[in-house]
């Protein structure tokens, strides 16, 4: 019994979870140093079967498979009730078996060319993050070493303009395990490198003469063409250029993400920061692999949008990332949705928001009424996704006159499809390696909701102590808030409004007669107290209520922080006062 690829992950994501969660890692440390210590001769060699006695008599095995339910489907295949094999991976790479009862043999590893991504990331006391280096490891001459163990050392370079900069040296010890029952030779396995890395570069310089062709016909449709924003390679954080469709892949979230509203708002709650840039000029280019993003959870517009498009895609919804312009001609990229009945929608990457796109007919005469756009975007230039690359060839890219009929190649001019495959589909040379499954985050939403709120009152108690005036707390009020927040989020999630009016009743019931209240609530991507503290001080209504003076006053101030995946959150903090008003 195979699964499918999304199946898999979503497994792989499910057993991640739970070996965690019972420490089973930790334990098969321990169990394998007591077993080499205290079960083996001095010569003898440890073997899968030593390892799996060994889990079974202390119960481990027993233990993981009670907390596993499975389950028959329509076709009545039945999952084995026991493992036959240890499963070892981690996030960067899996290498998958052949079967349910065997490791794959060497000749199989060889095959998979999928490459370990490595990613160096440094975090500072503020728990900024700032992305070091991207690796690409090829594992495979381990296959060819003895004893299935080798040792390697590799050069790490900056990412964007400092790509061609060594950061560090970093020493790599490979090991098989289980050990391989037949090794390959080294000279097997350095051809079979060379004849992929061969074949790499064909398919590469082939996908390059195709795309010039297709440009040199784009071009030839209408000369103005020459400066429409049509992107058809990507420069990613190593500086390699890359099809734009190989950025952009289904990607299924499991159980950490239950709709595609839910996967938008977890894509606008990573950071936004733009490529640094090294003196003046223009945008510095640069398009995270999916890994980098999310290892650092921040990235720029394009990243967002390769995300939120890849989530919408494994939600089977026909999307498109579109390149083009906002307001004042600024380059921008967010994400597009095909609906069977032929609804467009545009979902901004970066707020979370949904436009329903209705073109306007310029040859309507101008008395006739036009739908008003309500989306911030200017022109397009092209979409894209894994399978298809379309460039806009309407008279005018202006969005709002824009017919997205992506079928009518007299209005959008595709490229050859089996030409994207050739380097962008799931298993190709050329390709990125398959994107990681969503983690699920390790933030305690009540615990760290908490820490921020007594964080927060410290720091008005400070400032009003500067300010000459003294601070009391009603806790009630602070009680009160709380739906106010949730709310807040539910309605960023889902665009529908609920539970206000509960909120300004038990807020009227809170303020006696005579009595002034007056709130605040803000909302941030980060748990930076002092730092969000800091911006509230920057808005003046929020100031006037942290600086209340008058008779009575009584403050309040609620944090409540929605966990999503990947360790990021939405931060919503509610300031407010009440006090008894003086004439």
């Amino acid at each position: 019994m195979s699964l499918p690829p999304e199946k898999a992950s979503e497994l792989k994501q499910l057993i991640h979870q739970q070996l965690s969660k019972m420490d089973v890692h930790g334990r098969i440390r321990e169990i394998l140093a007591e077993t080499i210590r205290e079960e083996l001769a001095p010569d003898q060699h440890l073997s899968t079967e030593d390892l799996i006695k060994a889990l079974r008599r202390r119960g481990i095995i027993d233990d993981v498979m009670k907390e596993l339910n499975f389950v028959t489907d329509s076709v009545e295949q039945e999952l084995p009730s026991s493992p036959k094999q240890p499963i070892c991976f981690d996030r960067q790479s899996t290498l998958k078996k052949s079967d349910g009862t065997r490791m794959a043999d060497s000749t199989t590893m060889l095959s998979i060319s999928d490459p370990i991504h490595m990613v160096l990331i440094k975090t500072d006391i503020f728990g900024e993050t700032t992305l070091v280096a991207s690796y690409f490891l090829e594992w495979r001459s381990v296959l060819g070493s003895e004893n299935g163990v080798t040792s390697l050392t590799v050069e790490l370079m900056g990412v964007g303009t400092e790509s061609k900069v060594s950061v560090g040296i970093l020493n790599i010890k490979l090991e098989m395990y289980p050990p391989l029952n037949q090794t390959l030779s080294q000279e097997v396995v350095n051809t079979q490198l060379a004849l992929e890395r061969q074949k790499t570069a064909e398919k590469e310089r082939l996908f390059l003469v195709y795309a010039k062709q297709w440009w040199r016909e784009y071009l030839q449709i209408r000369p103005s063409h020459n400066s429409r924003l049509v992107k058809i390679f990507a420069q990613d954080e190593n500086g390699v250029n890359r099809p734009v469709c190989s950025y952009v892949k289904p990607l299924r979230a499991g159980r950490l993400l239950d709709t595609p509203r839910q996967a938008a708002r977890f894509v606008n709650v990573l950071g936004y920061e733009r490529a640094p840039v090294i003196g003046g000029g223009g945008k510095q280019e640069q398009w995270c692999t999916l890994l980098a993003f999310l290892c650092r959870n921040k990235g720029d517009c394009e990243d967002h949008a390769n995300l939120l498009c890849s989530l919408l895609l494994g939600y089977g919804l026909e999307a498109f990332v579109c390149v083009g312009t906002k307001a004042k001609g600024v380059p921008h990229a967010w994400v597009m949705t095909c609906g069977t009945d032929g609804t467009i929608t545009f979902w901004e990457s970066l707020t979370g928001h949904r436009y329903i796109h209705k073109p306007t007919n310029p040859d309507e005469p101008p008395v006739a009424e036009q739908p008003k756009p309500l989306y911030p975007y200017r022109t397009i230039g092209c979409v894209f996704n894994h399978q298809m690359f379309l460039g806009n060839c309407q008279p005018s890219d202006a969005v709002e006159t824009c017919v997205f009929d992506l079928n009518d190649e007299s209005k959008w001019k595709p490229m050859s499809e089996e030409a994207i495959k050739s380097v962008c589909a799931p298993g190709a040379t050329t390709s990125l390696p398959p994107f990681p499954p969503l983690c699920a985050s390790t933030i305690d939403a009540s615990v760290t909701s908490n820490e921020i709120e007594m964080q927060l009152r410290l720091l008005v108690s400070e400032h009003r102590k500067d300010l000459g005036l003294t601070t009391v707390w009603e806790d009630q009020l602070s009680y009160l808030l709380s739906p106010a927040l949730a709310s807040y989020e539910f309605e960023r999630t889902t665009s529908i409004s609920a539970g206000n009016e509960e909120f300004q009743d038990a807020i009227r019931r809170a303020v006696p007669d005579g009595h002034t209240f007056k709130g605040f609530p803000i909302h941030f991507v980060y748990r930076n107290a002092r730092r969000a503290f800091a911006t509230c001080l920057r808005s003046p209504f929020c100031e006037e209520i942290i600086c209340c003076r008058g008779d009575q006053v009584r403050l309040a101030v609620r944090v409540r922080v929605f966990t999503y995946p990947e360790s990021a959150c939405a931060v919503w903090i509610m300031f407010a006062c009440k006090y008894r008003s003086v004439l």
